[in-house]
């Protein structure tokens, strides 16, 4: 089960918001809250908002696929922020001329993933039972055994051919 949240045109440049994201990426649900909640970028106030969301649609999901549902095992799986459109403005500079003034705006989005369950285990009776059979020889390698290496060709013995004809 996999559940998003995007969240478009936040008044922060995507910069910015890329140093919270990195550090949440790959982490469990409540260790990027963690992390989120003690950062002192504010750009952690937005992200934690979207991974707020993104949970609750995964939870929205569950009831409705009517599967059992435990936030403490998701993972934030995809968190990327991109660059929304710049907003231009202008104030006044000395001398009658203006300069510019872009707002930056960028978009989050975060994606969390329950954690896959971890395969059974062999039971020990069928490892043994894999380490006791002998790997056989394919008629392939009986082949390269069997055939002598090539000799390799020197650039002394191509010269002299050379020069022969």
């Amino acid at each position: 089960m996999e559940a998003r949240a995007i969240q478009t045109m936040v008044r922060q440049s995507a910069r910015k918001m890329r140093l919270v994201v990195d550090q949440i990426r790959g982490r469990a649900v409540p260790e990027a809250y963690a992390i989120l909640r003690f950062s002192k970028k504010l750009a952690a106030k937005q992200i934690h908002k979207v991974l707020k969301s993104a949970v609750a649609n995964a939870e929205q999901q569950a009831l409705r696929q009517n599967a059992a549902f435990d936030a403490d095992r998701l993972r934030v799986g995809y968190a990327v922020v991109n660059e929304g459109p710049t907003l231009k403005r202008f104030t006044s500079a000395a001398m009658g001329r203006a300069t510019p003034w872009l707002k930056r705006t960028s978009h989050v989005e975060i994606r969390v993933a329950a954690e896959a369950a971890a395969p059974p285990k062999a039971l020990p009776a069928q490892q043994a039972d894999k380490a006791a059979k002998p790997k056989g020889t394919t008629a392939r390698a009986a082949k390269e055994t069997k055939t002598p290496a090539k000799r390799k060709r020197t650039a002394k013995s191509s010269r002299s051919k050379k020069g022969s004809k």
